[in-house]
């Protein structure tokens, strides 16, 4: 957070810092919020989904309020040191962004909808940052983990950059490819997991930027044209 990380390229392998084998900290078992465990078992159908959006403390409290969301955890992902520490990814030496994990019901919420929540809080055009918070780790991303997320994730993405275009914004720089590819989530420390929740008056920068992203748009033949908002 506060543009720690002024790091706007990713390392390469030989650039990144070398980690360790295991964790180097506790997380804890159950949500601060939502009383479910952080890491799991969660019931049987629960799907996963991984959003960055900037600093993870204003994005975790995005997501645990939204329906059929099981449970968020903030961490790190799509670098390449192994277990990194937050000091670590402040550098950008170790290709990480900060990344909230979704857990949720696809029975009570959709890919589209989590989305449309990720598309209207943050400004997806700032490449390597995220308003005054510089640096890799504070890019943009989504990384799925079913082909419905995937469909969902451009879906949306097409329709959104139709309504930013509309409005006289950039082009979307979000990073969007499978988890797998994208490697482990990291849990973060446990004085980030809720962090907003534990600190009501925390630094935030994040909330509505104003524009709408259509929902059911995995629906939407491509040709069609995206109203943007009045």
């Amino acid at each position: 957070m506060f543009g720690l990380g002024k790091r706007t390229t990713l390392p390469t392998p030989e650039e990144a810092l070398p980690g360790r084998p295991e964790r180097p900290y506790a997380v804890p078992v159950t949500h601060e919020v939502l009383g479910t465990p952080l890491e799991g078992p969660w019931p049987e159908g629960t799907e996963t989904l991984y959003v960055g959006m900037g600093c993870f403390w204003g994005v975790e409290r995005i997501f645990w309020q939204l329906p059929g969301v099981v449970t968020t955890a903030a961490g790190y992902m799509g670098g390449i040191t192994p277990h990194p520490t937050y000091e670590e990814s402040c550098t950008g030496l170790t290709g990480h962004a900060e990344v909230v994990l979704v857990a949720y019901d696809p029975a009570q919420t959709s890919p589209e909808l989590l989305l449309k929540a990720f598309w209207e809080n943050h400004d997806p055009t700032q490449g390597m940052r995220q308003y005054n918070d510089v640096g890799t780790c504070y890019r943009s991303c989504i990384y799925w983990t079913t082909p419905g997320q995937q469909r969902a994730a451009e879906a949306t993405r097409a329709a959104f950059q139709q309504v930013l275009s509309a409005a006289g914004a950039g082009e979307i720089t979000t990073e969007i490819r499978p988890a797998d590819e994208a490697g482990p989530f990291y849990y973060a420390e446990d004085y980030h997991q809720q962090y907003l929740h534990k600190n009501p008056g925390g630094y935030c920068n994040h909330g509505p930027n104003g524009l709408s992203c259509p929902v059911g748009v995995a629906n939407l033949p491509a040709q069609q044209d995206v109203e943007p908002p009045a």
